[in-house]
């Protein structure tokens, strides 16, 4: 009789820790990320010319001109 109850808890639990993992997975991530990902996109003047310089867009001295100035701010 025990045994039954046992099974019993185990039928109806595992369905429901399966489904709210379900959850967890498609929902959790859309909760949490939109703060990492606004955080993400939000680059600084200077992120902008070390990419700018990276990509070959402006040369040496113009990325240490523009460095310097927005460091002295």
């Amino acid at each position: 009789m025990f045994l039954a109850w046992i099974w019993m808890g185990m039928l109806i639990l595992i369905p429901l820790l399966v489904l709210l993992s379900l959850l967890k997975f498609l929902f959790g991530k859309r909760i949490a990320d939109p703060n990492k990902k606004e955080q993400a996109e939000i680059a600084t003047p200077l992120d902008i010319i070390k990419n700018s310089y990276a990509r070959g867009e402006i040369s040496r001295d113009e990325f240490l001109q523009k460095r310097d100035d927005l460091l002295e701010k």
